[in-house]
């Protein structure tokens, strides 16, 4: 009975040890997670807003050419079609933007010219394609360099953009227009 009581007496005690490890664990672990919300909290500013994170130190990295101009042929067509949503009379950037988005072989200047009437007479005043205008610059951008798209992708941005306008109000022979020059367009830069 004595090796009973003593054992019980051990194994009380050991696992009074193991539960005060895990508890001070534990009281560790909210330590921590105060002391970092502490920082956090004197990183916002009065404004409530998150201070801006240091920018990653990639001094050895250059920015990519083809990907900067990519980007900012999007940005540019992106601004032609909210300034055609506004003012309907202003197509000369539109042709210059388009004209800028193939990278490699270009299609003809009457092909861009084309390209550029239909897609104003269906993008002027439509505030409905607001919201789309991002992903429209941006399918324009891929047909101009179809040399990177098979077929299939071919047909499927083109009937995005096909389903963008039809679905912002254009009508069925608009969008059909876009489409068949961005066909060419595809064709010539493919």
């Amino acid at each position: 009975m004595k090796m009973a009581l003593a054992l019980f007496c051990a194994l009380f005690v050991a696992g009074s040890a193991s539960a005060q490890g895990v508890y001070n664990m534990a009281k560790q672990q909210a330590k921590n997670a105060v002391a970092s919300e502490n920082k956090n909290q004197q990183a916002i500013d009065s404004s409530g807003r998150p201070a801006p994170a240091p920018p990653p130190n990639n001094s050895n990295v250059q920015p990519n050419p083809a990907l900067e101009a990519t980007l900012q042929n999007i940005a540019g067509l992106h601004a032609d079609f909210e300034n055609l949503e506004a003012n309907p009379t202003n197509p000369p950037p539109l042709n210059n933007d388009l004209t800028a988005a193939a990278q490699g072989a270009k299609p003809s200047a009457a092909t861009i010219a084309r390209l550029a009437q239909d897609l104003t007479v269906a993008i002027a005043g439509n505030k409905k394609l607001h919201a789309q205008q991002q992903k429209l610059a941006q399918y324009i951008h891929a047909i101009f360099n179809s040399s990177h798209l098979s077929t299939a992708q071919q047909e499927t941005i083109c009937d995005s953009v096909q389903k963008i306008l039809v679905d912002s109000g254009v009508s069925a022979y608009d969008a059909a227009n876009v489409v068949k020059d961005l066909k060419k367009i595809a064709t010539a830069t493919g």
